[in-house]
């Protein structure tokens, strides 16, 4: 039986649970498998011909959610904006505009002028019903398909407190001029017909749409890093007409396999070929990660989407859209994000049996007073305290609010943390992978090594350079330092190899040993000691000569990122095991690896291959970081446990990591690490604590020991403890 696969786009989603029942419902459908990403908004399904589109979509819908079949282009980028931010942050600040007088008037008594509580009731009821309708919508949504959720409880909670506050208003003498809130512990003099809890319906929507905000912006991310793959590749290619040398311009789109076109030098190669004339030094480290240009020159192969200097290239279309490699790799980042495991939030876990328990306890008071002889007002004012003490707004606090402190304080740091997943990978992390180029070394040619015979010759040979756009070349100018340059005539280069120009009246050549010996300059012993002293620490040999024999030798290589040694070892301080992975040779690996103290290393290796090695360490028992900076490095970000992403690198790597670091310096990893495990262990003290207050004063309400608005102190409080103990995070000091 034939499979096919299919991108949904599904709209409706607020978390795990949400997840899991489109995955249930179209599980359910023989031979369909299917993986939803709550990030994306996406579901990948592989389906029988004896299934449907329609059945897919029809099956998403029957679970509560809309979903429509994605089309090609959108579904390759995974491009999926947080469509309901806005209206989100829009709902949120008129919410808590009118919300603040409704709490300060119910919680400072002297403030409470003649019919305040009208006021009260004008401001709260369209925070309560207008504000909480995405709660409200979820509600009744999961309830038409039998389920109970945060979004349950919620409702309940708001809706019995302004309901509450309804009757009292209306049919009790709550809304009699001069009344006033007075706090007891227990049942106020006054009686219950005569209190409101407008503050609480009003303060818990507020909180809440807070932390359903700081939700949806995390999303807005979550999709981007296909989308900054995708966005390397060039939007038009000059072709050559069949037949002749004309150039036209033509969209990307248009292109096909045996086409010629032309890369001129800085310009983006379009697509994956064959070099047919001309020469260039291709950069791949938007690819690769690697610094080092390959030179190539007909008959060579390039990759799409990297990019050409120092020469003019004629290249023959050998692959195109969806089989280019940027597009391999753009699948791959998509696999790697789709097959994470699906972190269901805590909160909604413990909703799960928490909200029905809290409901049915608060019928049983009600009916328990009733038997009991009781007046039905105190029952009720006692299974409404139950409802209240028990609605989740320290809980909707205790994520939101350490992760916004723990993350603000991380910016000021250079550490950017994408959301509570991230911190959940970082939980048990015992093995780190580091990325070699831009990551443990610099990223950036330098002079590393000079060797002469001859004090002009480093000056000679920048000189020469200054005329090439060769990386090599821009190094070596650089190494130079200050020193004025020499005038330069009859500057040739050969493809590769080096270059040659009368320099100072001499003759000088510049580049590879061979290319020196070629044209007929001889090196001395000491000379020949300094070329195999480089080759053998992993660094590009250039020497330079004139009159027949060599007078300098020249290592250029990319070098070890200060502070790199000591932030290896706050790793292994860490409990983490840290690997060096690069696509590198094993010296130039080697060599970086004893520099900074790292024992085990993983070299040359192709991105795909990165994958493969952050899956065995997995595969073994390991619970995997990968920290990288270039294209090459997103599939691995995605696939490890934690990614992390140095923001010098490229977009795609930075969003298909977990952290971003803004700072270039690998000591930003481990604090990294450091603040992460903290953030979690104070959102897990945070949501113990949020349900030991209510828990622990659910009893004394069920007694009718606590009356409602006490349970709303008491709720507030808890609230409070929440937002201290998570602003302890501002006192997080990288480095420690």
């Amino acid at each position: 039986m034939a499979e096919n696969t299919a991108t949904l786009e599904i709209s409706g989603m607020t978390c795990a649970s949400c997840v899991a029942r489109v995955e249930k419902r179209l599980g359910r459908l023989d031979g369909v498998v299917a993986e939803v990403n709550l990030a994306t908004e996406k579901a990948s399904v592989r389906y029988p011909d004896a299934v449907s589109v329609d059945d897919l979509v029809a099956a998403v819908e029957s679970a509560g959610y809309s979903a429509v079949l994605a089309p090609e282009k959108r579904a390759e980028t995974s491009e999926s904006p947080a469509r309901e931010a806005d209206p989100l942050r829009t709902r949120l600040l008129v919410s808590a505009l009118f919300s603040l007088p409704v709490v300060v008037l119910a919680m400072v008594p002297a403030w409470q002028f003649p019919n305040w509580q009208w006021l009260s009731l004008t401001l709260a009821a369209p925070v309560v019903v207008w504000g909480g309708y995405p709660f409200h919508r979820a509600t009744w949504v999961n309830l038409r398909h039998r389920s109970l959720t945060m979004d349950t409880l919620i409702t309940m909670g708001t809706g019995a407190a302004f309901l509450w506050s309804l009757w009292a208003l209306f049919f009790g003498t709550a809304g009699m001029p001069g009344m006033t809130h007075e706090f007891r512990l227990f049942t106020p003099d006054a009686g219950a017909a005569s209190t409101i809890y407008l503050e609480v319906a009003a303060g818990v929507t507020v909180f809440l749409l807070l932390g359903r905000y700081l939700e949806q912006r995390s999303k807005r991310t979550a999709g981007q890093a296909l989308r900054a793959l995708l966005e390397l590749g060039a939007r038009d290619v000059t072709v050559l007409r069949h037949g002749t040398s004309r150039e036209a311009t033509i969209p990307i789109d248009d292109l096909a396999v045996g086409d010629l076109f032309v890369v001129r030098p800085g310009e983006r190669i379009a697509t994956d070929g064959v070099v047919e004339s001309g020469f260039a030094a291709v950069d791949e480290s938007m690819l690769t990660g690697e610094s080092l240009p390959v030179d190539v020159t007909a008959g060579d192969s390039v990759t799409g989407a990297t990019v050409a200097s120092g020469g003019r290239l004629v290249v023959r279309a050998t692959r195109v859209g969806s089989a280019t490699k940027l597009a391999q790799m753009a699948r791959l980042v998509e696999a790697a994000q789709l097959g994470k495991g699906r972190v269901q939030r805590l909160a909604d876990r413990i909703s799960a049996i928490f909200v029905p328990v809290v409901i049915v306890l608060a019928a049983v008071v009600l009916v328990a007073w009733v038997l009991t002889g009781n007046p039905v007002a105190s029952g009720f004012t006692a299974a409404v305290a139950v409802l209240i003490i028990a609605c989740p707004c320290a809980l909707g606090l205790a994520t939101p609010v350490a992760l916004l402190v723990g993350t603000s304080r991380g910016a000021q740091s250079g550490i950017l943390i994408t959301g509570p997943e991230a911190l959940e990978r970082a939980r048990g992390i015992d093995m780190i992978v580091l990325d070699k180029t831009g990551t443990v070394t610099t990223g950036v040619m330098t002079l590393t090594g000079v060797t002469v015979t001859d004090d002009m010759a480093l000056r000679r040979a920048a000189s020469l350079e200054a005329h090439s756009e060769h990386p090599i070349a821009r190094a070596l100018v650089a190494g130079a330092g200050p020193v004025p340059l020499l005038p330069v005539t009859g500057f040739a280069s050969a493809s590769g190899l080096g270059v040659t120009g009368t320099v100072d009246g001499l003759h000088v050549v510049v580049g590879r040993p061979r290319f020196a010996a070629e044209h007929g300059c001889a090196m001395s012993a000491v000379l020949a000691d300094a070329v195999s002293a480089a080759e053998t620490s992993g660094a590009t040999v250039v020497v330079a000569g004139w009159h027949g024999e060599v007078r300098g030798v020249f290592a250029v290589s990319d070098s070890v990122k200060p502070g790199a040694r000591a932030a290896v070892d706050r790793l292994r301080r860490q409990g983490l095991t840290p690997i060096l992975v690069t696509g590198d040779n094993e010296r130039a690996a080697h060599r970086v690896a004893a520099e900074v103290g790292i024992d085990r290393v993983i070299a040359g290796v192709l991105p795909e291959q990165k994958v493969d090695e952050v899956r065995r360490l997995q595969g073994s028992g390991h619970r995997v970081a990968m920290v990288g900076d270039g294209v090459n490095d997103a599939a691995a970000l995605a696939t490890a446990d934690l990614g992390i992403a140095m923001g010098t690198g490229t977009d795609a790597a930075m969003s298909a990591a977990d952290i971003t670091l803004v700072r270039a310096e690998l000591g930003a990893v481990p604090d990294a690490v450091a603040l992460s495990r903290r953030t979690l262990s104070t959102i897990h003290g945070n949501l113990f604590w949020a349900f030991a207050y209510n828990v622990a004063a659910i009893p004394l309400a069920a007694f009718g020991l606590l009356n409602p608005m006490v349970a709303g102190a008491a709720m507030a409080f808890s609230s409070l403890f929440v937002v201290l103990n998570s602003l302890r995070l501002r006192h997080f000091a990288p480095g420690a």
